[in-house]
């Protein structure tokens, strides 16, 4: 058993350095810490702690409601009291020796971690808490480079592991089915799902219990996305379809057309029927840099008044970020916008305890990071007092609904000055990422506020598909006098409803 050596504040709250702060896109009315704080939680000085990957043991693991940490180098800790009011944190070691384990779940007495060349099912035979048997469920695909990284989800409903596979040092395909994904049975059985794949940092179910990945900025990749794992589809990077040729390759069925360079990604998804375009894109820089995991809040509103929404972290800037997704025309399409900065290290995992507890960890080691510091665990921690903040945006044939968490001042919020858009989409290219290109300005025509006063209707002429719709919310006041939190946010058009 490993101990934490000193005590924690409770109300111990991280900050962002000074010069750190991010745009206008975070606010610039009430901080979020009055919301949100952030909590350390204690590590001992012994253990070299970067959380990778996470997941909360259930019933029948003998240990309910402690979290489990995989690491980036290479452990399976168990850790009791995450979730604790008073968080006073014992850590156990439960698996070593294994290969940067970005996946983690527990199922039928085992857990499922997904290393760098496999997926595993690690078990406790004899009841002492450590694990002895190590079971290889797959390795179907090639590993020859350690910037080869392998991201696993817990496993689904079914049992199902989901697994994407980073290109060789993110741009390149050196070894076989890098840039797939697969789905891989309790037996063994590994499906091929997608191919096109260029360096994930997540996978895992969206609030709807459909499978997605988080993608990062990149060749064929204008910026950092959230992309659906349609079964039998193509993601965006065509140098993966060498995997095509290989004995699991041919389930997928034909390779897909060569996409056009310099087109546009819905362009090239209206020409090629695999092609998947981005389900949300995270505005470079504004809104994540490296997005990594990402989990629906389940703690029925405990968390606040977010509650089964996705909860994104990003690496390189060292935020949270939140996103709501929707199918339109049988298309995922959705939001993101921002929730809390000033976390501490580069963020590679988190949780959402059903108490309403979000931890998170992750590294400062190999990229360049904001939060620059070695071997944190943080909590974030719901105050209890609710910001007056854009709850969701949804789309409509007429424009978009913008619910709040707040009844609006109904004055304020009928005035079209409150409301600009603007539009923008990213060249779809071989080059790293993409500028915004193709910029336009749609025209708010009329504001509706429903009876219930938290919905806002905005009847929009110039609405673009296949573009990123950016909004600009202005000086907008809750009933009860509070200024508005964020002010942007950043909706990503596949389809309009028809």
């Amino acid at each position: 058993m490993i101990r934490a050596s000193r005590s924690l504040p409770l109300l111990a709250v991280v900050a962002a350095l000074p010069g750190q702060e991010l745009g206008d896109a975070w606010g610039t009315g009430p901080t979020e810490s009055e919301y949100y704080r952030i909590v350390d939680l204690p590590i001992p000085d012994e253990l070299r702690l970067e959380a990778s990957s996470m997941c909360l043991l259930p019933d029948d693991s003998g240990l309910p409601g402690q979290l489990a940490i995989g690491t980036r180098r290479g452990e399976i800790l168990i850790v009791d009291g995450a979730f604790d009011e008073l968080p006073d944190l014992r850590f156990h070691r439960f698996a070593a020796g294994l290969d940067e384990v970005f996946g983690l779940g527990w199922r039928d007495g085992s857990f499922w971690a997904t290393q760098q060349s496999e997926v595993s099912r690690i078990t406790d035979t004899d009841g002492d808490q450590r694990a002895d048997r190590f079971d290889t469920l797959s390795d179907v695909w090639g590993f020859e480079h350690y910037h080869e990284f392998s991201w696993g989800s817990a496993p689904d409903e079914r049992g199902d592991v989901w697994v994407v596979l980073g290109l060789s040092e993110s741009y390149h395909y050196k070894a076989d089915y890098r840039g797939w994904a697969f789905r891989i049975s309790p037996d063994g059985t590994t499906t091929p799902i997608a191919s096109g794949v260029r360096s994930a940092g997540g996978v895992a179910p969206n609030e709807h219990g459909v499978m997605f990945y988080v993608e990062s900025q990149g060749p064929w990749n204008g910026a950092c996305s959230l992309k659906h794992l349609k079964p039998g589809s193509f993601v965006g990077h065509p140098i993966a379809f060498g995997g095509y040729d290989l004995p699991l390759g041919k389930q997928l069925g034909e390779r897909p057309m060569e996409p056009e360079p310099r087109s546009r990604l819905i362009a090239e998804a209206d020409r090629i029927p695999e092609l998947v375009p981005y389900a949300v894109i995270f505005p470079y820089r504004r809104m994540g840099q490296s997005v990594t995991a990402f989990r629906p809040d389940r703690s029925g509103g405990r968390f606040g008044p977010f509650q089964d929404q996705l909860f994104v972290s990003d690496y390189s800037l060292s935020i949270l970020m939140r996103a709501t997704t929707e199918e339109v025309n049988g298309v995922w399409q959705g939001a993101c916008y921002p929730f809390r900065e000033g976390l501490s290290t580069g963020l590679l995992s988190l949780a959402i305890s059903p108490n309403g507890y979000l931890v998170t960890g992750g590294t400062n080691r190999g990229w360049p990071v904001r939060g620059n510091k070695q071997f944190v665990l943080q909590r974030v921690e719901w105050t209890g007092k609710t910001p007056f903040d854009l709850h969701d945006i949804s789309i409509r044939p007429w424009g978009f609904a913008l619910t709040f968490t707040e009844v609006v001042d109904r004055e304020i919020a009928m005035d079209l000055a409150n409301y600009r858009l603007g539009t923008f989409c990213h060249i779809y290219r071989p080059g790293y990422g993409s500028p915004e290109v193709d910029q336009t300005t749609p025209t708010v025509t009329k504001v509706d506020v429903t009876r219930s006063g938290r919905t806002v209707h905005l009847f929009v002429d110039g609405m673009v598909r296949g573009h990123v719709h950016e909004f600009t919310l202005g000086d907008l006041k809750s009933q009860s006098r509070q200024d508005l939190l964020h002010h942007h946010a950043y909706y990503t058009v596949n389809e309009i409803p028809r």
